[in-house]
C-alpha cells in the first residue's frame, strides 16, 4: 500500500523538489498551495506535465488552523512535511508579524491538529529548521547541541517551531523531528535570494543585458549545500525508528564574494576587486565596474558566520551530500545562463 505524504510549502523550492523525490519513491503525494491571483505553480508544472496519478493539490493556508485541519483529517496523511515559511530573512524585518503567523504558528496549527487526530500515533511530521536560528553564533561549528542566538525576526519565528515541535513530541508522544538545514540553494530558488540574483545578475552581464549587480555584505559567510541533497534528509527523518533533530549542512563555508568567483569563472567571466569591505568593487576587463555593494542590502542586525556540523546525520541516517560547491554553482549557471540565452 502506498504511503500518502501532505508537503506545506510544496510550490517552494524545497517543497517541489520533495515532490519529485516521493513521486520516484511511489508515495501518493498532497500538495498545498495558497489561493493567489497569479498561479505560482513553475516550480512543479513538471510533475502535471507528466500527467502523474499520484500528485493531488489542495488549496489550502497554514496560518488558518480551520483549513489546517480539515486538510489533514481528509488527506489522513502517513507523513508530513511543514517547507512552508515566509523564507526571505531580510523581509522578515519588514513583515515581522506575518512572519511569525506563518513560521511560528503555522507549526503550531499542523501540531495541534495531528494531536485531535484518530491517527495521530502514525501519523509522521517533519519541521523545517533554519540555520538562522544559530545567528549570532556560540561556538564553530554549529551542531545539534549549540545554544542558538536568532538575528532576524525569521530566525526567532523558526526557534519557536522547532521548540514547540519538541515540546509536542514530548508532551504528547508525536513523531515529530526538526531538520536544522543550513543554507541550501537550486536553479528552483527563488530569485530575490542572494546567490540567485548572483548566478542571474553575472549570466546577464556576460550576454550584455545587465551593466551592473549591486549586493550587501560580500563577506558574509556560509555553508552552502544543494536542495536536492537536503530534501533527501528530510526523508531520511521520517524512515527512522523515533524522531530524532539534525543539523544537515556540507561542513563548507564560503564569503558571498566566494561565490561570485565561482559562478564567474563558470562563466568565463573576469573579474578584477578593488577595495575592502562596504566599498569592495568588482571590474571586468576593460575597468568597468559591474559589481559593487550597497547598505541597502545590508540587515539591521547580520550573521556573518555559519558553518554545519552534520555529524549526528552522516552517522545515522548515513546521509551524505552528492553536490559539492563547485557542482551547485555549475548547476545554477547552466540553468540560468541558458534559460536567458534562449
Amino acid at each position: 500500500m502506498k504511503k500518502i505524504a501532505l508537503i506545506y510549502g510544496a510550490t517552494g523550492q524545497d517543497g517541489s523538489y520533495l515532490a519529485d523525490f516521493l513521486l520516484k519513491k511511489k508515495y501518493h503525494v498532497h500538495a498545498i498551495k495558497r489561493k493567489s491571483s497569479s498561479l505560482n505553480t513553475e516550480r512543479i508544472d513538471h510533475i502535471y506535465e507528466k500527467n502523474t496519478k499520484n500528485f493531488f493539490l489542495h488549496y489550502g493556508d497554514i496560518t488558518d488552523p480551520i483549513s489546517v485541519n480539515e486538510i489533514i483529517h481528509s488527506v489522513n496523511p502517513d507523513e508530513i512535511y511543514n517547507l512552508a515559511a515566509q523564507s526571505h530573512v531580510a523581509v522578515s524585518f519588514k513583515i515581522p508579524n506575518y512572519t511569525a503567523q506563518v513560521n511560528a504558528l503555522g507549526a503550531l496549527n499542523i501540531l495541534e491538529a495531528i494531536k485531535s487526530s484518530k491517527k495521530r500515533n502514525k501519523i509522521k511530521y517533519y519541521q523545517a529548521g533554519t540555520s538562522e536560528m544559530y545567528g549570532k553564533v556560540q561556538e564553530n561549528p554549529q551542531s545539534e547541541n549549540t545554544p542558538f542566538y536568532p538575528r532576524s525576526p525569521y530566525g526567532v519565528a523558526k526557534l519557536f517551531a522547532h521548540w514547540i515541535t519538541i515540546n509536542y513530541r514530548e508532551a504528547y508522544d508525536l513523531f515529530a523531528c526538526n531538520g536544522i538545514l543550513f543554507n541550501h540553494e537550486s536553479p528552483r530558488r527563488g530569485e530575490t535570494f542572494v546567490t540567485r540574483k548572483i548566478t542571474i545578475g553575472l549570466c546577464k552581464i556576460k550576454l550584455g543585458i545587465q551593466k551592473k549587480l549591486i549586493l550587501g555584505n560580500l563577506y558574509a559567510k556560509r555553508d552552502w549545500g544543494h536542495a536536492k541533497d537536503y530534501v533527501e534528509a528530510q526523508w531520511l527523518m521520517m524512515q527512522q525508528k523515533k524522531p530524532e533533530d539534525f543539523v544537515i549542512a556540507t561542513g563548507h563555508t564560503h564569503t558571498v564574494k566566494s561565490f561570485i568567483i565561482e559562478c564567474a569563472k563558470q562563466l568565463n567571466l573576469k573579474i578584477i576587486w578593488k577595495g575592502k569591505g562596504i566599498k569592495t568593487k568588482g571590474y571586468d576587463k576593460n575597468g568597468k565596474c559591474i559589481i559593487e555593494c550597497s547598505k541597502k542590502y545590508f540587515r539591521p542586525s547580520e550573521v556573518d558566520f555559519l558553518l554545519g556540523n552534520a555529524k549526528k546525520a552522516r552517522s545515522k541516517l548515513k546521509w551524505k551530500p552528492n553536490f559539492n560547491f563547485s557542482k551547485l554553482v555549475k548547476d545554477m549557471i547552466t540553468n540560468d545562463y541558458e534559460k536567458l540565452k534562449s
